[in-house]
């Protein structure tokens, strides 16, 4: 075997390696960095193989898909605010799926469609790439059109409630038969150029349409499941891809991230009580919200204590220990900088100072952590729940900044509740809770929240970023 055969095979090894070392780099914020930049050079490395296993390769093009690809990266690091990330990580999912729904549709294109007598997808391709350039047609496509959805809800251009179509159920099934069904019996049995490039085409639209009609009915607080569930979706395309290419690191790639992208699916859902089919077929978060009756209005609830930003300095004035704990009205807001110059005067103060994260905290896995980590909060003061809610039991003060479900307590102590069972963040054993919300309107369960009830409750009403720059002004002057 001479030199050249056998660089391919080493460098895509090292490729999958750092892939692998690189996924477990971003399991913590701390090594977060470090997993990006590792899994980048895999991606690099695996392209420097891909092009020498080619050969011959018109690299005028390349270059130009570099160069443009490069600049719209570079802007989108540069312009973007950490408070948008959540909507590039989507449109990322998306490009991700559509590349590899492009490069599948085009290896069936040049190969069987534009050749003349080459039969059938099988026949020409093999039976493993037929069926595959079907599935990576298939998840690509819905991956790309849902991954466009979800940045819309996100970024506020379409209403972030649950749309519900009339049998949303029954058309998701039906598009689903479409796709894989024809598209199927197209590699199978279609050897007519035209007709299998009409069905081609019918699988790429039905499965787009798939995508829509698949997040659609998902609310925009629940954003952090549709994510990671869209993640995984990209990586099982590339994966598929990769069988129709017979490209090993692309398989693996494409694997890693899938499997990784589903257990933080589960592990989004087991956060929000809820099961893994609730997303898969569409509607998370809309039945409950629906069945609830619209609860937690101001109507519903007994006496609520309301103060000011002055009197939560008074009480922050002596704490010795505070938490913070951020949820999705943080982000919101861009109230992580506020956030941090109190944590900062609290500290200067002599306070002990940390934030209890809860998983689904944001609108994507990790934005919690990623703004934070924007506003030079130290690593170590972030608390996962587990480790936070032993701790809340010694704390002073705990201040919920635009967080609801997450902190409510009827997830421990209401059997039939739509969110009992949902591992939360029990703020209520602080000495004090000073909970700033906007209203007393609900989150995205549609209950009531009984903490807002509690003796030791501090209700602070407002925008989560005046709220706090209020308390930062009453603290100095103190």
């Amino acid at each position: 075997m001479s030199l050249l055969e056998n660089l391919v095979p080493t460098l895509y090894l090292a490729s999958a390696v750092l892939f692998i070392l690189g996924l477990k780099g971003l399991t913590r914020v701390k090594t977060a960095r470090r997993g990006n930049i590792l899994s980048s050079s895999a991606m690099l490395v695996a392209v420097i193989a891909t092009l020498i296993e080619m050969g011959t390769v018109d690299y005028q093009w390349i270059l130009v898909g570099l160069v443009v690809g490069g600049l719209i990266g570079a802007v989108a690091a540069i312009k973007v605010e950490m408070t948008s990330m959540p909507e590039m990580v989507a449109l990322f999912n998306g490009s991700g799926g559509g590349a590899s729904a492009l490069v599948a549709a085009s290896l069936l294109w040049k190969n069987v469609i534009e050749a003349e007598g080459a039969g059938t997808a099988v026949e020409a391709l093999g039976t493993a790439p037929g069926i595959t350039a079907v599935l990576s047609m298939l998840i690509g496509a819905l991956t790309l059109s849902g991954s466009v959805v979800a940045y819309l809800k996100l970024a506020g251009k379409i209403s972030g409630n649950p749309i519900l179509l009339p049998g949303r159920h029954v058309l998701n099934l039906a598009l689903v038969g479409v796709s894989l069904g024809l598209g199927l019996y197209a590699t199978w049995s279609v050897a007519d150029p035209g007709t299998l490039a009409m069905l081609t085409l019918v699988v790429l639209a039905a499965s787009l349409l798939l995508g829509v009609f698949l997040v659609i009915p998902i609310g925009g607080a629940d954003m952090p499941v549709v994510i990671s569930l869209l993640n995984s979706y990209s990586g099982l395309a590339a994966a598929a891809t990769g069988f129709v290419l017979m490209n090993n690191v692309l398989i693996i790639a494409g694997a890693l991230v899938g499997a990784s992208g589903l257990i933080l699916t589960q592990i989004m859902c087991v956060a929000m009580n809820r099961t893994l089919a609730n997303v898969l077929f569409g509607g998370f978060g809309a039945e409950e919200t629906a069945s609830s009756g619209g609860g937690g209005g101001a109507d519903e609830y007994g006496p609520v204590r309301s103060f000011s930003a002055e009197e939560a300095a008074l009480v922050l004035e002596d704490a010795e220990s505070v938490m913070f704990v951020p949820g999705y009205g943080l982000a919101v807001a861009q109230a992580q900088h506020a956030v941090r110059e109190l944590a900062s005067l609290l500290e200067k103060r002599g306070a002990r100072v940390e934030y209890a994260i809860h998983p689904v905290a944001g609108r994507m896995p990790g934005h919690m952590n990623v703004l934070l980590a924007e506003a030079d909060v130290p690593y170590e003061q972030l608390l996962e729940m587990d480790t936070a809610n032993p701790e809340l039991k010694s704390v002073d003060v705990a201040i919920v900044v635009g967080a609801n479900d997450v902190v409510n307590p009827a997830a421990e102590k209401t059997p039939g509740s739509p969110i009992y069972g949902m591992p939360v963040i029990e703020v209520w054993n602080a000495q004090t809770v000073i909970m700033i919300k906007r209203s007393l309107s609900p989150g995205f369960a549609g209950i009531k929240n009984e903490l807002f009830e509690y003796d030791n409750t501090m209700m602070l009403f407002a925008d989560a970023k005046k709220a706090v720059q209020g308390m930062v002004t009453e603290l100095k002057e103190l």
